[in-house]
């Protein structure tokens, strides 16, 4: 019987707990069992030397023993001192630059034990060095070619491979094209015509001959030889119009190449590209003609100066960074494509905006706050808003004013003492609920 009685009424206890958490529950979501700081008695104008708080929920204080409303622990007796600390909310809860959202009174006790780093808000000409990392590129106006500038069929070939080095002036290929050995015959016959007649039509034919043959990258000093032999060769020597390394070598002997096509392309490597990645918080300072120093790890003994001559319209989405780029010289060819640099950029801003040491600003993620100094013992919390970074100090755009006093060592202290206390505006809504059974 007794087993019966005890297994009826352990559903009905359970039934009757879970009723009394959801109401807990209940009231702590729909605010019933919040304290608001109207509610809160006023212990310093009733003769109080005491209160009673919970050790969970702080911003709960009591004149008389109890439970907590929130989360039904047992309040905890605290006693009152002369100078004891005070933290109290702000009443306008916006998040505004420059709203005080919490002010904090320290006793003299904790005084001597706290001694904050306090910076004066003052105004200085800021500077960034931003590190970077690039790599060399060949220039792609120092990119040429060498083109058949008329048919013809490769009969020797004078440069080896890819990689070699030629100079303006070097020969290249060996050419047979009939429109050459016609060009060159016509030439011959003009100038002869002219030397004899002294006629002016004679003149422009031999002229215009001569235009041609340049014009498809025959040398002046060619066609005179022909002339002086009175025979134009078979195979003629096609000679570099640009000096560089081959890159791309499409001559083959017996090949046949069109009017047009490439039979070398080049790069020189005499004026090389430094490309380097921007990172998206950084993109916005940086500007044309701006100050490069270079280093490069395969020559660690050639640094270089040199300035950001472009700067990429458009932010890469996979790696969220700009390219931006440099020209430096490169006479003896050290510099090699591919090799990596790094690079420092020199950013000076404009005018002289205010600041304070990066320490002075507690990033909560949500806002951003700086702890001012408004006595030896007293303490107010504001809202902020910065501008860029640079050496260790922050621009202030709102919320501060020339010759503040705000701390740089120790507002975390601070910060927690009004968070323990439930001096933010919004920390009933942002603590979590706690609950206990």
């Amino acid at each position: 019987m007794n087993h019966k009685f005890l297994l009826f009424l352990t559903p009905v206890f359970l039934a009757g707990a879970c009723d009394l958490k959801k109401t807990v529950d209940n009231e702590v979501k729909t605010g019933k069992a919040a304290v608001s700081e109207e509610k809160m008695p006023d212990l310093g104008h009733v003769g109080h030397d005491h209160y009673y708080t919970c050790s969970m929920h702080p911003n709960v204080r009591e004149s008389e023993p109890g439970k907590c409303p929130i989360c039904n622990m047992n309040l905890t007796k605290v006693v009152l001192e002369n100078d004891e600390p005070e933290t109290t909310q702000a009443k306008d809860h916006t998040e505004a630059p420059g709203v005080s959202i919490a002010k904090v009174k320290l006793k003299k006790s904790q005084m001597e034990h706290f001694k904050p780093g306090v910076f004066s808000v003052s105004s200085m000409k800021m500077s960034k060095k931003v590190r970077l990392l690039g790599s060399v590129m060949q220039s792609e106006e120092k990119e040429s070619t060498v083109p058949a500038r008329v048919s013809g069929r490769v009969e020797k070939v004078f440069v080896r491979s890819m990689g070699s080095f030629i100079q303006k002036g070097d020969p290249v290929v060996q050419f047979y094209s009939p429109k050459l050995i016609s060009a060159g015959q016509e030439y011959i016959v003009s100038r002869k015509s002219y030397e004899e007649s002294k006629q002016d039509d004679f003149k422009d034919l031999m002229n215009q001959a001569g235009e041609r043959l340049e014009s498809w990258g025959i040398k002046r000093f060619q066609y005179e030889s022909w002339y002086k032999k009175n025979k134009v060769p078979d195979r003629i020597v096609i000679y570099s119009p640009a000096t560089g390394i081959v890159r791309k070598h499409n001559a083959t002997v017996g090949r046949y190449l069109k009017e047009g096509q490439n039979i070398f392309e080049l790069s020189d490597l005499s004026e090389v590209w430094v490309e380097m990645d921007v990172y998206e918080h950084d993109s916005a300072i940086v500007k044309l003609g701006q100050e490069l120093n270079l280093k490069f790890s395969a020559s660690p003994s050639t640094n270089v100066k040199s300035e950001v001559d472009f700067i990429a319209p458009i932010l890469d989405s996979r790696s969220r960074t700009l390219k931006i780029r440099a020209t430096i010289p490169n006479p003896k060819g050290v510099l090699k494509p591919g090799m990596i640099a790094e690079a420092s950029l020199n950013v000076i801003f404009d005018g002289e905006p205010l600041v304070v040491p990066r320490t002075a600003i507690i990033n909560t993620g949500k806002r951003k706050v700086a702890w001012r100094r408004l006595s030896e013992q007293k303490f107010q919390a504001q809202v902020v808003e910065t501008g860029h970074e640079s050496e260790g100090f922050v621009e202030i755009l709102k919320g501060l004013e020339e010759g503040d006093q705000v701390v740089m060592d120790g507002n975390f202290l601070l910060d927690a003492q009004a968070q323990l206390f439930g001096g933010y505006s919004d920390m009933t809504s942002d603590a979590p609920s706690h609950n206990h059974q």
